[in-house]
C-alpha cells in the first residue's frame, strides 16, 4: 500500500512568507555574514610576534592600525562604485567592506616598534618584544 501526498509546484503565499521571515533562513544568515571577521594567525618567535590577517580585496591605504593602552586595533574600510553608461542603459555597481579586530598586547612588546605590510591579500604585522620576561602564572589563594 502506498501513501499519496499532495504536491504543488508553486508554493503558497503563506509558505513563502514563512520562509522569508524565518530567522534561520533570513535574519540569522545576514547577521552572520555581516559579522564575518578575517582569519588571523599569531605566531611567537624569540624576538617578536607575527600577526597575519587574511583580508583580500583591500588596498594598503584602507587599513588603520592603532596601539593604545595595551591594545592593538586593526580596522579596514573599503567602498567602491562603478558606473557604466551605454546607449540604452546605465549600470551602477557598488560595494562596501569593513571590519575591526582588537587584540590585547602582551606585556613584553614594544608598542612603538610594530611593522606592517600588505601583500597578496595578507596583512602582516611584526611586533617586537622588549626582552623583559613576563611574570609566570601565579595562583592567588583566597583567605
Amino acid at each position: 500500500m502506498s501513501t499519496i501526498t499532495k504536491s504543488t509546484a508553486i508554493p503558497s503565499v503563506k509558505s513563502m512568507m514563512e520562509d522569508f521571515w524565518s530567522p534561520d533562513r533570513f535574519f540569522d544568515k545576514h547577521i552572520r555574514e555581516r559579522e564575518l571577521l578575517p582569519a588571523v594567525n599569531v605566531r611567537e618567535t624569540k624576538n617578536h610576534y607575527q600577526v597575519e590577517l587574511a583580508v583580500p580585496g583591500f588596498k594598503k591605504n584602507d587599513f588603520k592600525i592603532i596601539t593604545e593602552n595595551g591594545f592593538l586595533t586593526i580596522a579596514a574600510e573599503s567602498d567602491e562604485e562603478k558606473t557604466e553608461h551605454k546607449e540604452n542603459y546605465t549600470r551602477k555597481e557598488f560595494s562596501y567592506s569593513a571590519f575591526t579586530r582588537t587584540f590585547n598586547l602582551p606585556d613584553d612588546v614594544i608598542e612603538d616598534n610594530i611593522n606592517a605590510s600588505y601583500h597578496n591579500g595578507v596583512l602582516s604585522l611584526e611586533i617586537k618584544k622588549s626582552g623583559k620576561q613576563l611574570t609566570a602564572k601565579k595562583q592567588i589563594k583566597v583567605d
